[in-house]
């Protein structure tokens, strides 16, 4: 089993050593994690800073590695938030260092917090749901340095309560016709049933969608901040995809898709 979405103490929203969290995978018996650590730069809420101290996260990486080798594989992995007018910036930190895999995600939406922000008591449902798809098209035209979309439909977390009327399968077409003639994937992201979503995310059209348009790379990742979770639905996640007609669950190495058949 594999864990492609996973943070440590490296990030920072997440209080849990790296050790703790590779027993617990160990426990669970998964095979291959990914560290996934956030650099979200200009991000809008000043009470947290998303940097990300790349020496010593490679240091620790490489230690953990070594001393877990013949227990589990370990990558290393990046999350990078996106942001229209960073675009430029995020490819510089990306090419600054070494990374197996990079998770493009966007966590706000016209420079607000999709978290803490009044975001979605400015505008209808409708409205807040397709700014963000139009800016998140707007982010993977013009970047490409990562391997897979997180969380793609992450804006449903924040509105489980008052869902949009109108799929958006318009927009999310365009993305996947951005991503998927350049190499680019999706992933599952499993939280979404801890956050108390009716699926993951993305929610179960939403990979149709993605499969009918051509998309064949698709990694699992639990999105885990606590060691307890890590490897949390991913399961699941793996039968949803066989069940939904995809052949290859997909983990990367130096940032090259490895598809293992399910």
């Amino acid at each position: 089993m594999f864990d492609f979405h996973i943070h440590s103490d490296f990030s920072a929203d997440c209080e849990t050593p790296m050790e703790e969290t590779i027993e617990v995978a160990i426990q669970k018996g998964l095979t291959e994690i990914c560290f996934t650590e956030h650099i979200d730069e200009d991000y809008p809420d000043p009470t947290i800073d998303f940097s990300l101290d790349l020496p010593n996260y490679d240091a620790k990486i490489n230690e953990m590695q070594r001393l877990y080798q013949d227990q589990i594989v370990i990558r290393k992995g990046l999350e990078i938030g996106v942001q229209p007018h960073l675009l430029s910036r995020c490819q510089q930190i990306v090419n600054a260092a070494y990374f197996d895999f990079v998770i493009c995600s966007m966590h706000t939406t016209n420079k607000q917090s999709l978290h803490t922000s009044d975001f979605f008591q400015q505008q209808t449902v409708e409205d807040a749901y397709r700014e963000y798809y139009e800016e998140l098209l707007y982010c993977v035209t013009h970047f490409k340095d990562f391997q897979v979309l997180g969380h793609i439909d992450l804006v449903k977390r924040y509105t489980k309560n008052k869902q949009a009327k109108y799929d958006f399968h318009d927009l999310l077409t365009k993305i996947f016709q951005e991503i998927i003639p350049a190499g680019k994937g999706i992933e599952i992201n499993t939280s979404g049933f801890r956050y108390g979503l009716p699926n993951a995310m993305p929610s179960n059209d939403i990979l149709r969608l993605y499969k009918a348009c051509g998309g064949e790379i698709i990694t699992v990742g639990s999105d885990a901040h606590v060691a307890t979770t890590v490897g949390y639905g991913v399961t699941g996640a793996i039968e949803l995809l066989r069940q939904i007609g995809f052949t290859y669950v997909t983990t990367f190495t130096d940032k090259q898709a490895i598809f293992h058949r399910i």
